[in-house]
């Protein structure tokens, strides 16, 4: 397994990724209708803009096939006054999940957010989404509950914050 910072050129294994863990993860949490619209192509282009400016981090296999990636940067909302910091997303083939690639991908992002002089992060995850306890076991505490809706349905993410990023090295 290689884990490096993506490249433009990997838009659309990144695309694949985030497509196929979307409807392997969210089965049963976010409606079909929305799952069954995903589009590689739209994800492509989304990840086109991306790359260029944002923290991203690809995991490869021995085949050198994208199975996973990360993104951070900035927090995004400006709510969370305490954080500067956000990992924004996170996805793993399902095969390779459980194997600490996660861990890694997020180290990865986080060890480039600490170069930006960023001191905490915050990541948001959906409620009914198992992988929160991936950010508990990384000691990630629960700080706030936010509610969504996608495609006509509310959904709970929770806002797990970690004030010193240093905990996660």
């Amino acid at each position: 397994m290689k884990i490096r910072r993506a490249k433009l050129a990997d838009a659309k294994g990144i695309a694949k990724v985030h497509v196929d863990s979307w409807r392997t993860t969210y089965t049963h949490i976010i409606p079909d209708d929305f799952l069954h619209n995903l589009s590689y192509e739209r994800r492509e282009q989304l990840w086109i803009n991306v790359i260029p400016q944002g923290i991203v981090f690809v995991a490869e296999n021995d085949e050198g096939k994208i199975v996973g990636f990360a993104d951070g940067g900035k927090e995004r909302s400006g709510k969370y006054l305490d954080y500067d910091g956000e990992l924004n997303a996170i996805y793993l083939l399902k095969e390779y999940q459980g194997q600490g690639i996660g861990t890694i991908l997020v180290k990865s992002v986080i060890h480039e957010l600490k170069q930006l002089g960023m001191k905490s992060l915050v990541v948001l995850v959906l409620e009914d989404n198992n992988s929160r306890l991936f950010y508990e076991e990384l000691g990630g505490k629960c700080i706030d509950t936010v509610e969504i809706e996608f495609s006509g349905k509310k959904l709970k993410e929770l806002v797990y914050g970690w004030d010193d990023i240093n905990i996660l090295f």
